[in-house]
């Protein structure tokens, strides 16, 4: 059996293109780390290093000689954010990266139990004892109808995209569900130009009655 690449099987969700379009996210598993802050400071960067360890114990059971149930190749999912304000935050008319409140997670495949969960966490904890795991969550998270867009650019220049994906919705007779989205990170910042990162962002939306 070949292996399984998100890139190749599930282009609606982690690949679309840069017009907005709206998609039905089915529910999905994820390890979840909560936190708020400026993402450019080292608290953020250490949830990253924290989900992605967790992801790759899983991944890479078989060669410590143990294959779950279920158990097949894939490439481990990309990292995603879903962004909001605190309470002060929300009052500025500018955006203070400070007051950022976001959850990140990375993608599990359907086969990770809650058994697998803790045997990630156990792996983690041997390995590098410095990285607190007890913050991540095991969590099946249900997005439902959204607009969606490929977002090529800085991160600060995502107001463009978003401006795009509200005329979307206007056009659609759709509205926001909620003022909060999902980033998911396509490429590398440590290795990509700010001109050339892709970003996916999406909101959820409901129909206009």
């Amino acid at each position: 059996m070949s292996k399984f690449e998100w890139r190749k099987h599930l282009k609606e969700l982690y690949l679309p293109g840069t017009q907005p379009t709206t998609i039905h996210v089915p529910s999905m598993k994820f390890f979840t780390i909560d936190g708020k802050g400026n993402p450019n400071e080292k608290p953020f960067q250490e949830h990253i290093e924290i989900l992605y360890a967790l992801s790759y114990a899983i991944r890479m059971m078989p060669k410590k000689g143990i294959t779950p149930e279920g158990y097949y190749e894939y490439t481990v999912f990309p990292l995603e954010g879903h962004w909001d304000l605190d309470e002060e935050g929300r009052t500025k008319d500018y955006l203070d990266k400070n007051h950022l409140v976001y959850k990140l997670m990375i993608r599990q495949p359907d086969f990770v139990t809650e058994e697998l969960f803790q045997y990630a966490r156990d792996t983690v904890k041997k390995k590098k004892p410095d990285l607190d795991v007890n913050q991540v969550q095991f969590e099946t998270i249900s997005e439902g109808l959204c607009v969606q867009a490929m977002h090529i650019g800085s991160f600060d220049d995502e107001w463009e995209t978003f401006e795009r994906m509200e005329q979307y919705c206007a056009e659609n007779n759709l509205k926001r569900a909620e003022k909060t989205h999902k980033e998911i990170y396509i490429s590398d910042p440590r290795k990509t130009a700010p001109e050339k990162l892709k970003t996916v962002l999406r909101f959820k939306v409901e129909e206009m009655k």
